[in-house]
């Protein structure tokens, strides 16, 4: 399987902020032995891992286990996304920017997912961070979402406030910091990172929008993602159930031969992007039931069959597990 990578534009921007913790990240680099002037280069890209022990170096060098949240600090500048933030600031709205940033986020770093969906009363954007051979740096996400917060407030003009932050692990021993870059409820021990907006900041229209140059910037951003379009089994995964979940729940052995794969084979290349098939089956299913409640033209048994349940009470049942809420009631919010 061939190595994730990281941008150099974001790379740039998570060296700005630890240099602003005082960090010689001159020097961190050539100890990692990676190259510190490709960070100049818009088209250089750096191994995940090898930014892991860049965030892991700085964190020992610095003694300060929240520089992540320096990301906050910066000057924000839509580079940072490399063609996915010009992109985001042409879209229509916030939901229809971060509709484009989990379109096009492995252009960014082919370590994170995320995704994107309505809550009963706002939307949720998800952070989830992997590591290559390494596991993920906590200040890598912690940094993700400073950053995406921290935009958001630029872009708008509007001190933007989320109804919660979630963070996986437990609370640190300093809140402060947290509290000063979110300004929101704080939720430790989560199941995942991510943040919950309010509808209205994510449907509001953007000063910056421009229909012409969101067309402009898909299709770069579609060139330039076509390059990892084959790099990573959990993406293909992902498009192959979405396909097949109408026709009923499809099987592990199913979409392995979608993927000309054995199944050990797709087991083994979920596991190594720290994963597994049932999760993302899951995982995809809560994504599309979010959407289909949306289309208020379809009914809860052909959200039910559309989500690949033979039995619609076992689909009222995950959707009780996903949302704390049955299906009529989320609708109803929505």
């Amino acid at each position: 399987m061939s190595e994730r990578t990281t941008s150099s534009s974001w790379a740039s921007s998570i060296v700005q902020a630890l240099e602003l913790g005082g960090v010689d990240c001159r020097a961190i680099f050539a100890k990692l032995g990676l190259d510190y002037a490709a960070l100049d280069d818009p088209e250089a890209r750096f191994p995940q891992d090898g930014m892991t022990r860049l965030w892991r170096c700085a964190v020992e060098a610095s003694g300060d286990p929240a520089i992540g949240l320096n990301m906050a600090r910066l000057s924000v500048r839509p580079m940072a996304f490399h063609v996915v933030g010009y992109a985001l600031m042409s879209s229509r709205n916030l939901q229809e920017g971060f509709t484009r940033l989990v379109r096009y986020q492995r252009i960014i770093g082919e370590g994170s997912d995320l995704s994107f969906h309505p809550t009963l009363d706002g939307y949720e954007l998800i952070f989830a961070i992997h590591g290559d051979q390494l596991p993920p740096a906590r200040q890598s996400s912690e940094a993700s979402l400073a950053y995406t917060l921290a935009f958001c407030r630029w872009l708008t003009g509007k001190p933007i406030r989320v109804r919660e932050v979630t963070f996986q692990g437990p609370p640190p021993e300093n809140l402060q910091p947290y509290r000063d870059v979110f300004q929101a409820p704080l939720r430790f021990n989560a199941e995942r990172y991510g943040m919950i907006f309010d509808r209205a900041d994510l449907d509001a229209p953007l000063p910056s929008a421009n229909e012409a140059l969101a067309q402009l910037h898909d299709r770069f951003a579609g060139e330039y993602l076509a390059r990892f379009s084959d790099s990573r089994v959990t993406h293909q995964v992902r498009q192959v159930l979405c396909r097949l979940l109408p026709q009923g729940e499809p099987k592990r052995e199913a979409v392995a031969q979608a993927l000309l794969l054995s199944e050990r084979t797709l087991q083994r290349r979920l596991q190594d992007e720290g994963t597994s098939y049932q999760h993302l089956l899951d995982d995809t299913r809560r994504e599309l039931a979010g959407q289909y409640l949306a289309q208020p033209n379809l009914t809860l048994l052909e959200i039910a069959y559309l989500l690949g349940f033979a039995d619609p009470s076992n689909f009222f049942r995950a959707f009780r597990r996903w949302f704390d809420s049955t299906p009529g009631e989320y609708r109803a919010k929505l």
